[in-house]
């Protein structure tokens, strides 16, 4: 499956107790560069309002030179899509985005936006929703989108806020097993663990891991591969 041109997924909005998008203003500036206009996408959010969320996405990204109108309120999204250059969407629970995003058909219309050349970036739910499903999201169910199928931007499936710990007296399956149970039952899944403040850059075709940390390769057959930032080349 090629990949489109343009792609920043971010694992997350804040990592350590960082501000808003902060771990990733350097790559953002690079990636964007200023002028842009884009729309923010804010139908992930559950217990914010979607207006502070998308007065908030405003500001961080007015701060980077970049002009950002919400969807939500837009009397006519397509036209909206049309006019833009860059689609934003945040993150919050990846089942309630993507059931705002099958109940206003809004799939289609974005997916064919970013073909025509957008810049798409999302971050948390908005990386999950970038991929083929959203079976690796860390969210619970608290909607029932009409099945799981997501956007399909990159051929592989991330799970963002990525970790490995193991939190002491934990009875729960870790992070990796629950990984692990989705390759048993579809091993031709490649899945991609995203750790906080690290974000994959897609352009041209080519993938960058950007940020302090490696990710974790997961793959039916194979013990989980550690891939440091950089250039990656995992077909």
């Amino acid at each position: 499956m090629p990949l489109p041109n343009r792609l920043l997924l971010l694992s997350s909005s804040r990592a350590a107790g960082s501000g808003f998008l902060d771990p990733y203003a350097g790559l953002l500036r690079a990636a964007l560069g200023t002028g842009r206009r884009g729309v923010f996408l804010p139908f992930a959010a559950v217990t914010v309002a979607w207006n502070d969320y998308a007065a908030q996405a405003e500001a961080r990204f007015a701060s980077l030179g970049v002009a950002l109108a919400p969807l939500h309120t837009a009397a006519d999204p397509a036209a909206a899509l049309a006019a833009i250059d860059l689609i934003v969407v945040g993150g919050g629970n990846s089942f309630r985005l993507l059931h705002e995003m099958q109940q206003r058909d809004l799939l289609a219309p974005v997916r064919a936006r970013i073909a025509q050349g957008a810049t798409y970036l999302g971050w948390s739910a908005g990386a999950n929703l970038a991929c083929p499903t959203i079976r690796t999201t860390n969210d619970m169910p608290i909607v029932a989108p009409a099945g799981l199928a997501a956007l399909g931007l990159a051929p592989f499936q991330i799970n963002p806020h990525y970790t490995d710990a193991a939190p002491p007296g934990h009875m729960g399956e870790s992070r990796d097993q629950r990984l692990a149970e989705l390759l048993a039952l579809d091993p031709a899944v490649t899945v991609l663990g995203l750790r906080e403040g690290s974000a994959l850059r897609v352009e041209g075709g080519a993938i960058e891991l950007v940020g302090p940390h490696s990710a974790r390769l997961f793959r039916a057959g194979a013990a989980p591969r550690e891939l440091p930032p950089g250039m990656l080349d995992f077909a």
